[in-house]
């Protein structure tokens, strides 16, 4: 799977992955990280997610990544908002009033680039890559956001009966990839009602991820 996919899905308006309202791990589950209002979320491969105005409405700064241009121009237009559209090395920088969406490849987007978060809601993006790309990508994120706290959702189904994305990702994988920057709590895991597509059994875990920075080396 390439850059490509996606820019297709969104040039396709193919985005039965977009959700009409804000996502309800969101809603229910945001609280667990225990932010002030005013603090910085990073959004990786934010799409134009209605968990954007939601995090917006509620008094955080919202900063994001998308690969598709399109997805930013229609979520900008949504927001009722004028982006500043500026450029940073081969990613485009759109900006407003407590809103910072980096468009682009999110491995050419680096630390200096992204500035300062305070905590990840990774719902979409861990899930949305296969396995092969989900260790550069973690490693990246975790380095980028200087090991951020997260609010993180996966999926665990049977892979073999169909092809992501959403991709399964199992619970032993999530602490593979975090588990020695962060400290793990399963917060819930549940069937989702309907299943996959309708088809196929999957369940939804919420993870929480804190960087007890602690009595950790390096």
């Amino acid at each position: 799977m390439d850059a490509s996919f996606w820019l297709q899905k969104w040039k396709k308006n193919d985005i039965g992955f977009h959700k009409s309202e804000a996502n309800p791990v969101l809603v229910k589950y945001f609280p667990e990280l225990s932010l002030e209002k005013g603090t910085r979320v990073f959004l990786p491969l934010c799409g134009k997610t209605l968990d954007i105005p939601w995090l917006l409405s509620h008094g955080y700064r919202v900063a994001g990544a998308e690969l598709s241009e399109i997805a930013i121009e229609q979520l900008f237009i949504e927001l009722g908002v004028e982006p500043k559209i500026s450029g940073a090395g081969n990613v485009k920088h759109y900006s407003a009033k407590n809103i910072d969406i980096f468009v682009g490849d999110i491995f050419d987007l680096s630390g200096n680039m992204l500035g300062p978060v305070d905590a990840i809601y990774d719902r979409a993006a861990l899930v949305a890559l296969p396995e092969e790309m989900r260790n550069r990508y973690t490693a990246h994120l975790t380095e980028i956001t200087d090991k951020a706290p997260q609010l993180l959702v996966s999926y665990e189904y049977d892979q073999k009966l169909i092809e992501g994305p959403p991709f399964s990702v199992s619970n032993e994988e999530v602490n593979q990839h975090y588990r020695d920057n962060y400290d793990l709590t399963l917060i819930v895991s549940t069937n989702i009602p309907g299943g996959l597509k309708g088809k196929y059994a999957v369940k939804e875990n919420v993870w929480l991820l804190q960087n007890d920075s602690a009595g950790r080396i390096g």
